[in-house]
């Protein structure tokens, strides 16, 4: 640790343990910096948690659920045939005043018109501010289904659709549907820091943005105006701490109340201490390995199988997950009502795997294997599969070069194609089917920006294309089953384990909804 960094680290203590003197706070000890503030702008978990508390959506999931309710738009009407989505906002919701702006006026339409138009429209002035990529906007085809955004007054805002589209309002409660204020966006562009607008966070949730130390604190106090009722807490911090043995210490010290992503190995410890509680559910997720289907040898589908068949997952997931997971062989986790059982998994063969590769044509392979340098639910120690995947392939004859970077360096250059092949995963955004099978989506033929594995069907794609406009459940699944053979038959990634989610906090911790999405949410958690 660098002196600068141990003083930073020193601070953040202080100003805790003076808070903490003071007011009620609540302390979490999260893994990671966010990127930014404006979750539109963003992909990871790390970063939407850290600007979570700042924001609220058009709708809401239910806390603990992935049942959608009203958010910012008290209610809204669909046309009978689908095309036309009518929300009616909520009145009187204020906006959190930060250092050097303070809110002239309440949230309306012109917040909500701004938020999705800077995403849409290329003419917007922030459109290309802070790198212009809008990933989950892009991905899930919302500029070809989205036509318009129209107002029709202050508190009624129309989306116009290009087709039907089932998935939309779960959708509209994602991170990137949060909304920002218009007013702060004007004011930031007169002033002449537009780039401000994204590193200092103002919306309309429970929480205001105090303070931000980069890989130290984050520092948010309650909003007393919010219109769902002021948090139990009157201020929430984030204790960033990349390293998880670190977490644990600082939770059993009460230096932090809540901590993220706990390592297996402690959790029995855990689940001993009195002084602690250990929430716990089937997480809405999946690890995988992705292959990078544009580079030879892996444009060959018989590789893509020969690999997966030389890794043996079940060691695996004894020796990572210890048992806190199940082997994966569909994107979709079985609690899904959209999952292909009937899909036959991939058996461990290095045998069979040396003999298809030989079939191949490869006789020697040289390749990159990245593991990610976070922890996940989906994937609590990334370097330690990848030197389980790099023995088991040199068992087939296969030489796997280990390769990480910084996390956000790490999907930058995945996301660009560099990767031969990427440990990566998914927590589901929104409990809809969709929502996995389009991180192998293509638009136009190309792969979608989250599509680590470079890899486009068009069968796939028509049949993604179409689920998305079917209200019959049961007609979906047919179409989701032939996605998942589809996917199995072709092997873009090798699905590695749907983990089990766990959560560590002090016994005196209340209130506490366990998200099935992995989102951590604070507005109703409480310290006895």
């Amino acid at each position: 640790m660098t002196m600068h960094r141990a003083l930073g680290w020193g601070l953040a203590a202080l100003l805790l343990c003076s808070t903490a003197a003071s007011a009620k706070t609540l302390v979490y000890c999260s893994e990671g910096s966010p990127e930014n503030f404006t979750p539109a702008l963003n992909t990871t978990g790390t970063s939407f948690d850290g600007a979570r508390p700042v924001f609220d959506r058009l709708i809401e999931f239910k806390p603990g659920t992935i049942e959608i309710r009203p958010g910012l738009a008290e209610s809204w009407d669909i046309s009978p045939d689908g095309k036309t989505v009518t929300f009616h906002l909520r009145k009187g919701v204020k906006f959190g005043a930060t250092k050097g702006f303070k809110p002239t006026r309440d949230f309306n339409a012109d917040d909500v018109i701004f938020s999705f138009k800077r995403q849409s429209d290329p003419a917007n002035p922030y459109n290309k501010i802070g790198g212009g990529k809008y990933d989950y906007y892009n991905d899930m085809d919302l500029p070809k289904l989205v036509t318009s955004i129209d107002r029709k007054d202050d508190y009624t805002v129309v989306f116009n659709l290009s087709e039907p589209n089932v998935t939309l309002l779960a959708d509209m409660a994602m991170d990137f549907a949060a909304i920002q204020s218009a007013e702060f966006a004007d004011a930031m562009m007169k002033a002449g820091t537009p780039q401000q607008f994204d590193q200092v966070p103002v919306g309309t949730g429970p929480f205001i943005f105090q303070s931000y130390q980069k890989d130290a604190v984050i520092r948010f106090k309650a909003n007393p105006n919010y219109w769902g009722g002021k948090p139990p807490v009157d201020e929430l911090v984030y204790a960033i701490t990349p390293d998880a043995t670190a977490r644990y210490s600082k939770l059993k010290t009460n230096e932090c109340q809540i901590a993220s992503y706990p390592r297996p190995a402690d959790l029995a410890e855990m689940q001993k201490d009195p002084e602690l509680q250990v929430l716990s559910q089937p997480g809405l997720n999946i690890g995988y390995l992705s292959f990078n289907a544009q580079k030879p040898p892996f444009d060959k589908k018989e590789v893509r199988q020969a690999l997966s068949m030389a890794i043996d997952r079940g060691a695996i997931l004894k020796d990572v997950y210890l048992g806190a997971g199940q082997q994966a062989k569909n994107l979709i986790p079985p609690t899904m009502w959209a999952y292909n059982d009937a899909v036959v998994d991939y058996p461990y063969d290095p045998a069979k795997a040396k003999e298809m590769l030989a079939a191949a044509g490869v006789k020697s392979l040289d390749m990159d294997l990245w593991y990610m340098p976070v922890q996940r639910p989906y994937n609590p120690d990334a370097k330690r599969i990848a030197e389980m995947m790099q023995s088991d392939l040199a068992k087939v004859g296969v030489t796997a070069k280990l390769v990480t970077y910084e996390w956000g360096e790490y999907r930058k250059r995945l996301q660009a194609g560099e990767a031969t092949a990427a440990l990566f995963g998914w927590t589901g955004d929104n409990g809809d089917p969709d929502n996995f099978f389009f991180f192998l989506g293509c638009t136009d033929g190309k792969p979608a920006g989250q599509n680590a594995a470079k890899w486009c069907d068009p069968k796939f794609n028509q049949d993604l294309a179409k689920a998305r406009q079917l209200s019959s459940q049961a007609e979906r699944k047919k179409l989701y089953d032939e996605m998942q053979v589809i996917e199995h038959d072709q092997e873009p990634v090798l699905n590695i384990a749907h983990s089990v989610v766990f959560l560590p906090m002090r016994k005196n911790v209340t209130g506490y909804a366990m998200s099935p999405l992995g989102t951590h949410e604070f507005d109703h958690v409480d310290i006895k």
